[in-house]
């Protein structure tokens, strides 16, 4: 069983991306993505991109769609894994341009060796695992680097490192959405 997302802007708006039914697999909402890029706008272009949660890989590859220069994925799901990697195909990405790491982002993390301009720090919610990625990702993180959290909790409870400031934030629905920066 597959489910489809869509791209909301960039060199493939309106594209289609197939991801898998799995449990806990909740793409971005459209209204957040669009909210999200929107704040990102001026920030995006020729940055590296960490997805610690590709999930759908709907963040990673709207970053890639709006000029992100290169993107680390980690997904653990390898059914979903190979839903990302068909869609690196399809869209014809370069190994250059995008990584795709099939590990949890706890093992993924302590291999990475680069520095990122922009994380993405999304993972299912029932895992609780914000502060325990935060730490983790942390020493990867450039210094005034934007981070994107987004939790089913108040933003403040999820104990993220003091050096990142909240810049941005929205909600929509039960989705808590915020754009940090590393101080």
């Amino acid at each position: 069983m597959k489910n489809q997302l869509r791209i909301i802007g960039g060199e493939w708006k309106r594209r289609q991306l197939a991801f898998a039914s799995i449990e806990g697999l909740r793409p971005t909402p459209d209204r957040v993505r669009e909210t999200l890029f929107n704040w990102l706008m001026w920030d995006i272009q020729n940055t590296k991109v960490l997805d610690l949660c590709a999930g759908s890989g709907a963040l990673a590859f709207e970053a890639l769609s709006r000029g992100a220069a290169h993107v680390v994925m980690i997904e653990p799901d390898r059914t979903q894994a190979q839903f990302l990697s068909q869609n690196l195909e399809l869209l014809k990405v370069t190994k250059a341009r995008a990584q795709l790491k099939v590990s949890t982002a706890q093992q993924a993390l302590p291999t990475l060796k680069e520095q990122f301009d922009l994380v993405f720090l999304d993972p299912p919610y029932a895992l609780d695992l914000w502060t325990s990625l935060a730490e983790l990702a942390d020493p990867l993180i450039k210094q005034d680097a934007l981070i994107y959290i987004e939790a089913d909790r108040d933003l403040p409870l999820l104990q993220l490192p003091a050096s990142w400031q909240l810049i941005k934030s929205t909600k929509a629905g039960t989705v808590r959405a915020g754009l940090y920066q590393k101080k």
